[in-house]
């Protein structure tokens, strides 16, 4: 009688559209009727509810690319009109002047007599990034930067532009509003300047007229690369996926190469989309190699988690060197021959501070932080210690100089 009843039950629910627990397949495998996904296929799309993912971890395709699947770069010449008398000079820029009158003469109108000097008028170099499996029709953003002494291409319009690949076929066709961001203002003894004003973007504002070859994914096995290379990111990557592989297809199906690429053997049965979507919401956490990264020019220190630093005494003294000059009017006496004559008198002054001598060590980020930050360096200070640790061969890192 349990059973009956137990029976009815399970019956009713179904009739009633109530969706069953799902297994502890993350988001469903051939018993889900995945067995035959694909163009035409006959699937299920009874709701799967995948496991909850784990914290503090990154998707596996945020940290890996498909092998084949690249943009491609284009590049044209153009021109941008309806500048507000900021445009190229045509006497400075005869290139600008020459494809100025090129196009008018395409358009019926002979101006090669006029010697026009209009400054509304800027030679442009447009440039694109062509997404793999683009298709013809769609649009793609594109990037515009003066080519002449043009000041500001502000509230200017990019004029139909072909876009060449390196094959020097036309692969697509920019044209539009620019958006600048920067500014320049200039008055009788002062300009101001914010930004680039000469670089502008069009969003949207190439149409693809022709798609390179596509990329073969639909192939038996699959070469998967990492952004950034290495071994133990490799080797989670490929037991994250095996994990999911056994429960979801019965095999592993992952194998390492190298610490870059790891190879896919996907099942017989299963499309190329479905199978990289289903390994791309794994969960892993990336390792990272320890690394400082160090900009000169703008003063920016980069210190990775797994950096660490013997422990060493390192003290820091700045040497100021100030060298005035201040100039004299030395006049001779009334009724003299002399000349009147400017002179200087220069003082030299040096000043040297810092110089307390202080131990940094750490084995691990916080540490080592605090460690410099006990110094109470700038960051000038800061990259010329950690470049004189690592000469010291205290610095278990390597250092980047950009």
């Amino acid at each position: 009688m349990s059973r009956r009843i137990l029976s009815r039950s399970l019956a009713g629910l179904l009739l009633l559209g109530v969706a069953l627990p799902a297994d502890a397949a993350d988001y469903g495998g051939p018993s889900f009727g995945y067995g035959q996904a694909g163009i035409g296929a006959h699937e299920n799309f009874n709701q799967i509810m995948p496991r909850a993912r784990p914290s503090g971890g990154v998707r596996i395709k945020d940290v890996t690319t498909i092998k084949g699947v690249r943009d491609n770069q284009l590049v044209g010449y153009g021109l941008v009109i309806g500048l507000q008398g900021t445009g190229d000079s045509l006497r400075n820029s005869p290139f600008t002047e020459q494809s100025l009158q090129a196009m008018l003469d395409r358009m019926g109108v002979n101006v090669r007599d006029a010697k026009p000097r209009t400054r509304n008028v800027a030679a442009v170099i447009v440039t694109a990034d062509l997404p793999a499996f683009a298709g013809i029709g769609s649009r793609i953003d594109v990037s515009v930067s003066s080519l002449g002494d043009a000041s500001s291409l502000m509230g200017g319009t990019l004029v139909m532009t072909p876009l060449y690949g390196p094959d020097g076929e036309i692969y697509a066709v920019g044209q539009g509003a620019l958006a600048v961001s920067g500014f320049s203002s200039e008055g009788t003894s002062e300009s101001l300047t914010q930004g680039t004003p000469t670089t502008g973007r069009i969003a949207g504002g190439a149409l693809i007229e022709r798609e390179v070859p596509r990329a073969t994914v639909d192939t038996p096995v699959i070469t998967m690369e990492l952004r950034n290379p290495d071994y133990r990111t490799a080797i989670r990557v490929v037991d994250a996926i095996n994990a999911y592989a056994g429960r979801a297809y019965g095999k592993p199906v992952a194998r390492e190469q190298d610490f870059r690429t790891i190879s896919l053997t996907r099942p017989a049965k299963l499309s190329s989309t479905r199978f990289l979507a289903d390994l791309g919401d794994l969960m892993i956490t990336p390792d990272q190699a320890a690394r400082v990264v160090i900009d000169e020019r703008t003063g920016t220190v980069v210190i990775g988690k797994e950096v660490q630093i013997s422990t060493v005494a390192v003290t820091h003294g700045s040497l100021t060197v100030r060298i005035t000059d201040t100039p004299n009017v030395s006049q001779p006496a009334p009724f003299s021959d002399g000349q009147t004559v400017v002179t200087a008198d220069t003082t030299v002054n040096a000043e040297q501070g810092g110089g307390n001598l202080a131990i940094v060590q750490g084995a691990n980020l916080d540490s080592v932080v605090r460690g410099l930050n006990r110094l109470g360096l700038k960051p000038t200070g800061i990259i010329a210690i950690l470049q004189a640790i690592k000469t010291a061969g205290a610095l278990q890192a390597e250092i980047v100089v950009q």
